[in-house]
């Protein structure tokens, strides 16, 4: 038999509800479950942790695995929200009108199912996404492609599966002032990759650089889950799905051109430099110039704007190590100088600068300063052509040209040396590059506001090292046999004395020849 209560008790339970979210919703709430229909909401642990969280913190970003509850938990609150407060508005916001549209219905039929005493204020007006309370309170859910809450006041902002809303970071600055009047806000959602407005607000949250209360909810804070659960409800998800679904990994979760994997394996290699030099100190070296090693630079050049850096790597070609790296922004003609200086500090090391917009300027001026070492190609094929031998060839280009041809084979050929393991990178600052180069509608790019002149930088070393230095070193070793060759026939004996054995007429021709094949190619034959 229920007790019925008295209206003192009823009084007092409406007092107790009002002050106490978790306890209204543990007394009175019911849920819809899947197997078992309407049930009483009872709380786990950190449900009312959350709880606590949006009555102490005006903003909280909630990172998430899924099926834990946390958009039902918000909808309760958002009862007693609305409830308990007069004149609460409250917008809900979603990607997808349907995402938001349903959590608003949560809201209604948690509303509902309420014992009628303890709903102090009724629906007055009920659309199918959107209801007024008698006392003011009203909900409605929007899309974040339409114009709703921009130009109102907020007292509650939910964002839900923020990490998937594209342009968020424009949207929420538009936002922003709807809460300036003491409105609070709720963004929550799974991972999905980084460099999203809800990537970069939790990550600044962590760090307190904004009013955000961070909140972490893997998979196993849920009670009833342990490695077993896991085990199989993994069974069939790859890593990225596991990574984005139950583990909470920002890194491991986005569409990234480098698979997940190999990044985080890369994240293992990062260590600090051994020299933080230059003169904006942005010059880091792990390993200096070694006699017995060969090197190549490769520098990709700032437009000009501004907006983005000028970068160069330099690779110790035999096992492919980045063994310095510079990110900067200086003027052309102090790039164009330290490009040299590094170059001759690691043994006129073969300098590639990408030829594209002003790149070609420093190409010239390296020219100017008589560099020795400079990457020439032939036009269109990309066949390397050494120094020496662009100067009198025609049809040949120095540096590298990034065009939509190259810029895919280029970007595939980085990938290639990522997966099987081909190359040694310490760099923090382009491992964090790797992170946000995402396939954009198919193309290889940085996430918007976010930088890729170090990762494409690799690239073009990549490419350059496995394809234009790998076919000229087949040409070269075979011009070393043949001037190897020419170097034993010297020593034979010859004679112009008709029907001596060696006998040749044109001996003499052909041995001036000969020494001078043996004088332009000798740089082959040393070691």
């Amino acid at each position: 038999m229920v007790h019925e209560l008295t209206k003192k008790e009823i009084i007092k339970e409406i007092v107790k509800s009002g002050k106490n979210p978790t306890y209204f919703i543990n007394s009175y709430c019911k849920i819809s479950h899947p197997l078992r229909g309407s049930i009483p909401f009872k709380t786990f642990g950190y449900q009312d942790d959350l709880l606590e969280d949006f009555n102490d913190h005006r903003f909280t970003i909630i990172l998430k695995a899924r099926q834990l509850g946390i958009s039902t938990i918000v909808a309760a609150y958002v009862v007693w929200l609305m409830l308990f407060h007069k004149d609460k508005n409250i917008l809900v916001m979603a990607t997808k009108f349907s995402t938001a549209a349903n959590l608003v219905k949560k809201v209604k039929a948690i509303m509902r199912n309420l014992p009628p005493w303890i709903r102090i204020a009724e629906i007055s007006v009920d659309n199918r996404t959107s209801f007024i309370l008698s006392n003011g309170s009203e909900i409605k859910a929007t899309s974040t492609s339409g114009d709703a809450g921009r130009s109102e006041a907020l007292s509650l902002l939910v964002i839900d599966e923020a990490a998937h809303v594209e342009g968020l970071d424009e949207l929420w600055t538009g936002l922003y002032p709807t809460l300036s009047t003491g409105g609070r806000c709720i963004a929550l959602s799974t991972p999905n990759g980084v460099g999203n407005w809800f990537h970069k607000t939790y990550i600044e949250s962590e760090q307190e650089e904004n009013d955000f209360k961070p909140v972490s909810l893997p998979w196993d804070v849920h009670p009833e889950r342990d490695q077993e659960w896991f085990a199989k409800e993994t069974k069939n998800m790859s890593r990225r799905q596991i990574a984005q679904e139950l583990e909470c990994n920002f890194n491991t979760s986005g569409e990234t051109v480098i698979h997940p994997d190999d990044i985080e394996r890369l994240k293992d290699m990062v260590r600090e430099p051994k020299y933080r030099t230059g003169y904006d100190r942005n010059y880091w070296i792990w390993e200096e110039y070694q006699q017995e090693n060969n090197y190549m630079v490769v520098a990709d050049v700032a437009r000009g704007d501004g907006a983005d850096y000028s970068v160069f790597h330099v690779f110790k070609l035999e096992t492919m190590e980045v063994i310095a790296e510079y990110q900067g922004k200086p003027s052309l003609d102090m790039y164009s100088n330290i490009l040299k200086q590094v170059g001759s500090e690691y043994g006129d090391a073969l300098v590639v600068v990408e030829n594209v917009g002003i790149g070609i300027s420093v190409l010239e001026k390296l020219i100017d300063l008589e560099y020795p070492n400079i990457y020439y190609s032939v036009k269109g094929t990309h066949e390397f052509v050494e120094s020496e031998v662009a100067e009198s060839s025609k049809n040949v280009i120095a540096g590298f040209t990034t065009s939509s041809k190259t810029r895919p084979l280029i970007v595939a050929k980085l990938e290639e040396f990522v997966r099987n393991k081909l190359i040694n990178l310490y760099s923090s600052r382009l491992h964090n590059e790797f992170t946000t180069f995402i396939w954009n509608n198919g193309k290889p790019q940085a996430m918007r506001t976010y930088h890729d002149d170090l990762v494409m930088s690799l690239a073009i070393g990549c490419w350059v090292r496995d394809t234009a230095l790998t076919v000229n070193q087949r040409k070269m070793n075979y011009k070393k046999a043949c001037l190897d060759s020419i170097v034993t026939s010297r020593t034979r004996m010859s004679t112009q004395i008709p029907g001596q054995m060696g006998y040749d007429k044109d001996y003499a021709r052909k041995a001036a020849e000969q020494m001078a094949d043996y004088e332009q190619y000798s740089w082959l034959l040393k070691g």
